[in-house]
């Protein structure tokens, strides 16, 4: 697995947020961290709750988690989308927090609506606006993969864990429901598209 890493001024950075706090910080460019104390500090907020966010996220896509913790946490995006109005992003204007989250809603969003078929935007009217937003972005739809790519490699990473439905219907989200669209399946296993691998 190849991470990023930068060496500057005798000095290697090699985690994630640190790096990109760094090239920020010492490089010439427009600035994506605000000066203003209130959406820094929410912004370190963002970054600390990132880990966890990814993992709880990724724990239900590998039936080891609690789908509740799931809905929770990409409520909290919404409801951290809402901070403040006065752009669509999560400090308002575009930000190193967005750069942040912006490679777990690539897979996620359609990762969970293959796997699981759970829109993470149904309800989430600041979700939505935000991932149409960074679309618009030319340097991130430079980076980013296809979609059908990251459903695939999810489907092998997890080799495969489907899951199919019994009672419960697969919209009570969208419906307004109050049970989890993500409860009430059987989990199943086929392993063939791991075999193919070492065919």
């Amino acid at each position: 697995m190849q991470v990023p890493a930068l060496e500057h001024n005798n000095e290697v950075i090699g985690e994630s947020l640190d790096l990109m706090k760094y090239i920020d910080a010492q490089f010439h460019g427009p600035q994506l961290l605000p000066q203003d104390p209130a959406r820094r500090e929410f912004a370190e907020e963002l970054f600390s709750n990132a880990g966890s966010f990814h993992k709880s996220v990724s724990s239900t896509l590998k039936g080891e988690g609690d789908e509740a913790v799931t809905e929770a946490a990409f409520d909290d995006i919404e409801a951290a989308l809402s901070k403040f109005d006065d752009g669509p992003f999560f400090l308002g204007q575009f930000s190193l927090a967005d750069i942040a989250y912006a490679p777990f809603m690539e897979r996620y969003q359609p990762v969970l609506l293959d796997m699981r078929n759970y829109d993470v935007t149904a309800k989430r009217p600041k979700l939505a606006t935000w991932i149409q937003e960074m679309s618009k972005i030319e340097g991130y739809n430079q980076t980013r993969r296809d979609p059908k790519e990251h459903v695939e490699n999810y489907n092998k990473r997890f080799a495969v864990i489907l899951f199919c439905p019994t009672h419960q219907k697969l919209d009570n989200h969208v419906q307004g429901e109050t049970a989890s669209p993500l409860k009430g399946f059987e989990m199943s296993r086929d392993f063939s598209p791991v075999q193919q691998l070492y065919s």
